[in-house]
């Protein structure tokens, strides 16, 4: 199979969704991306074609047929009991699933490869646990919650698939805690409070990913045939006290060992809802063997560690971004005029492409010009000697750098950390350097804030 060309995203409305949806538009090799969905968009597309449809399998086999899509990525999956009803959850996550599996099959059907987005819950949390579960490790203990029911199903059916289908590629890529800037889990919840509970007499070990990671082991998963369940989990596991202490905030044993989800109902009215996965593995804790994944060439850019610390740099700059970044808002009517509208640059009509440039044609052949009379000769007459001007020195302006040294080795967060101690001329110059250089939106919005602030203190 190899690459995939004509790619099918579900669930484009949810954060991986979008997000696999933004990366493969990076990707000049993808030929087609189209992403169903019973909800809007929430990220800016550029050149995802939108069709809203739920998980009914016929109009996704239509859809499949027409647009002969080689490549299906499943992102729907929901991994917290506490994000919809147990009804919903079950809807979505094996019935979806066994409707997208269906519009995937039959006689002359294109597609060729399909990954599932699956979760680490597959494995549970346990007492007498393997240190590291492997790929071909089943579960030691029935399924103790209805997400990992729903979780265990879903999969079952996607092997059932893969071993109908064997001329289809199914990868499934079993995905540990995710940690990051943007995404939105029990986790970031928890570790967002001032002070993280903790089960009195427990210091589990936890293992991450970061979000970054997630997206490209799904784009990777295009790239290349890797038929087989695959732990996607970064290097490294850390004890919870040690993930607390990288956060720089105090952890609090307020959980009792007993009746422990009662305890935790009382942390609802701070935001805060733990499930019954995540109080099993504040209990528990749990690890994934990732070896698997790396053979194939995947290479994390994080560590458990490193991603601990960079949700902590985005909390600790969270206050200053707050309310600087619009969330994106999709209309159908916006997207269709910067899609296809001619007055819009770079835009072309549905339908229509570019004309093909006419091939260059050779300039007639001049005429030979009739022979000139010679002129009378004239005598040689002194010619003025010619003093060349003597070039003036002019001196290049220097090209500026930026007012803060070692600038271009610096990530997003460490720039934005520095900014509250930079003067109003050195943030217009730092603007002006971002633009013409990376341009990246978090500086850019982070500065402007800056800006806005303090022009704001500054009236009387």
């Amino acid at each position: 199979m190899g690459t995939s060309k004509r790619v099918l995203v579900t669930g484009l409305s949810t954060y991986w969704g979008g997000r696999l949806a933004q990366a493969l538009e990076q990707d000049p090799e993808i030929e087609v991306i189209i992403g169903v969905d019973s909800e809007n968009p929430t990220r800016e597309l550029e050149r995802t074609e939108f069709v809203r449809v739920g998980t009914q399998h016929a109009l996704l086999r239509r859809i499949v047929q027409a647009a002969e899509i080689d490549t299906v990525v499943d992102t729907r999956l929901v991994v917290d009991s506490t994000a919809t009803s147990s009804r919903a959850a079950h809807e979505n996550n094996v019935i979806g699933t066994m409707n997208i599996l269906a519009a995937c099959s039959g006689p002359g059907c294109s597609v060729r490869k399909l990954v599932f987005k699956s979760s680490a819950h597959f494995y549970g949390t346990a007492q007498d646990d393997p240190a590291f579960f492997a790929e071909q490790m089943g579960r030691p203990h029935p399924p103790g919650t209805q997400i990992e029911r729903d979780i265990v199903e879903a999969e079952a059916a996607v092997n059932e698939y893969a071993e109908q289908n064997p001329e289809t590629a199914v990868t499934v890529l079993r995905c540990t805690n995710v940690l990051g800037p943007d995404v939105k889990t029990t986790h970031t919840t928890l570790f967002s409070l001032p002070a993280v509970p903790m089960i009195l007499g427990f210091d589990p070990r936890y293992q991450f990913v970061h979000e970054d990671d997630v997206v490209g082991a799904l784009a990777h998963s295009l790239r290349t045939d890797l038929p087989g369940v695959y732990n996607v989990a970064a290097d490294g596991v850390l004890a919870f006290s040690e993930v607390v202490g990288l956060l720089g905030k105090p952890y609090l044993p307020v959980l009792p060992p007993w009746g422990t989800g009662l305890a935790a109902a009382l942390l609802k009215p701070v935001g805060l809802d733990l499930p019954p996965e995540v109080l099993s593995q504040l209990r528990f804790g749990r690890g994934l063997d990732n070896r698997k994944l790396k053979a194939t060439g995947f290479q994390y850019r994080y560590t458990s560690r490193e991603t601990v610390i960079k949700l902590a740099e985005h909390l600790r700059l969270a206050p200053i971004l707050r309310g600087a970044n619009e969330p994106f808002t999709y209309e159908r009517d916006v997207e269709d005029f910067l899609r296809w509208s001619p007055h819009v640059r770079g835009s072309v009509p549905r339908g229509e492409r570019p004309p093909p440039r006419e091939p260059a044609q050779a300039a007639p052949p001049r005429e030979p010009e009739p022979p000139r009379e010679p002129e009378p000769t004239r005598e040689a007459e002194p010619q003025p000697v010619a003093v060349e001007p003597v070039p003036v020195p002019v001196e290049e302006p220097v090209p500026s750098g930026p007012p803060v040294e070692h600038y271009d080795d610096l990530e997003a967060e460490e720039v934005i950390s520095l900014l509250g101690s930079l003067e109003a001329a050195d943030l217009e110059a730092l603007l002006d350097y971002e633009r013409e250089k990376e341009a990246r939106a978090a500086i850019l919005t982070a500065i402007e804030a800056v800006l806005s602030r303090r022009a704001m203190g500054s009236r009387p």
